[in-house]
């Protein structure tokens, strides 16, 4: 049995999107660029969509383009993928990591005030593993203290809050796309915006700071999207309710089947949200992890651990002076293991995946 962790949901409509692009000779920010973004943004109930080349250059474009720089202070979680909080690096500001929400792994809310300074900007949350934020919370927390809110949405898409998208409840948010997203391309990233001045910087910063080509006006970098991950982007849209529903299934599965299982904490979904479960995370207690990861992996059952360092405790961040105590992210980290999710499990494979886990004494 050979079960991977990941496996994109692809098929034959992708297929010709790409040879459509191939036989075009348009590779690179071209109308396939253009119409995914179009889609995008209607899918999102978003005015505009700009299209990158990666997540991590969505979030530097979105910091930047909110006047995020020098001197500025943006708060964030320590747990999520390194490109969160070293995007706010790149720009010139500074990360202030706040400890997680036990039961959600997000950013906890309560916690946010007591980090805010003169020279906080902006707040920075992950709707990390397709869970939802509390964007009511950290709305009312921004609006307070006249703070930009921007959402990284790079794992959740699908997910919703209240019934509204995630990603939409900002002025700004970004998303990622490359292979193991809900929402699966060859790479790629987005700024989503509903402001004139984040959609004309963005453009500018993603083509060499140019307005008008051969003119360039401020810094920027190549930051275009190209137009094979657009291609297949435009046809994993189309798939993308069945991808997050086939996700929720098995999640329910996993759930129910381990609930008998004193030693496994499955996910929970937080009141008034629809998790997408980019990741399918649960925590070991009581056993040893690697005991388990090995049981699993011998049994042709792939694993990931998401993350297995905090990013304060990264050895960039301790370089730099960090030296947070944050208990919560500090004791999860050591527990957290993501098992296989993507829409292409069969019955037999959650089967078999329950049996290993109950096999383990």
């Amino acid at each position: 049995m050979n079960i991977p962790l990941n496996k994109p949901f692809l098929g034959k409509e992708e297929e010709e999107r790409v040879l459509e692009v191939i036989k075009s000779g348009n590779l690179l920010l071209g109308n396939k660029v253009e119409e995914f973004e179009k889609n995008f943004a209607s899918y999102l109930g978003m005015r505009q969509v700009i299209g990158t080349s990666s997540g991590t250059s969505a979030l530097y474009c979105v910091l930047k383009s909110n006047g995020i720089g020098n001197g500025d202070e943006v708060i964030t979680t320590p747990l999520s993928f390194i490109a969160t909080a070293n995007s706010i690096l790149h720009v010139g500001a500074k990360p202030v990591f706040t400890d997680i929400n036990e039961e959600t792994y997000n950013i906890d809310p309560d916690l946010i005030e007591k980090k805010i300074t003169k020279k906080t900007k902006a707040i920075l949350p992950v709707s990390l593993y397709g869970q939802p934020c509390n964007m009511d919370r950290l709305s009312e927390i921004a609006a307070k203290h006249n703070l930009i809110l921007i959402e990284d949405a790079a794992q959740s898409h699908g997910s919703e809050f209240k019934g509204k998208k995630t990603g939409a409840w900002t002025t700004s948010s970004v998303f990622s796309f490359d292979p193991t997203k809900n929402l699966a391309t060859c790479g790629g990233g987005a700024v989503v915006t509903n402001d004139e001045k984040v959609v004309e910087i963005s453009k500018m910063l993603r083509i060499h700071g140019a307005k008008i080509k051969g003119q360039h006006d401020i810094l920027g970098f190549n930051f275009k999207m190209n137009d094979i991950a657009a291609a297949i982007g435009i046809e994993q849209l189309k798939k993308l309710n069945i991808i997050v529903d086939k996700k929720i299934k098995t999640a329910q599965f996993y759930t129910k089947s381990f609930s008998d299982l004193n030693w496994i904490i499955t996910p929970k979904v937080q009141a008034n949200s629809k998790h997408s479960f980019h990741k399918y995370t649960i925590r070991i207690v009581g056993k040893n992890r690697e005991e388990v990861i090995k049981k699993l992996n011998d049994a042709g059952v792939g694993t990931g651990i998401f993350y297995n360092k905090p990013i304060h405790k990264q050895k960039l961040y301790l370089d730099l002076g960090y030296k947070d105590n944050l208990p919560v992210v500090e004791k999860i980290i050591d527990q957290v293991l993501s098992l296989p999710i993507h829409p292409n499990l069969k019955k037999e494979d959650l089967d078999y995946i329950s049996e290993i886990m109950h096999s383990i004494k």
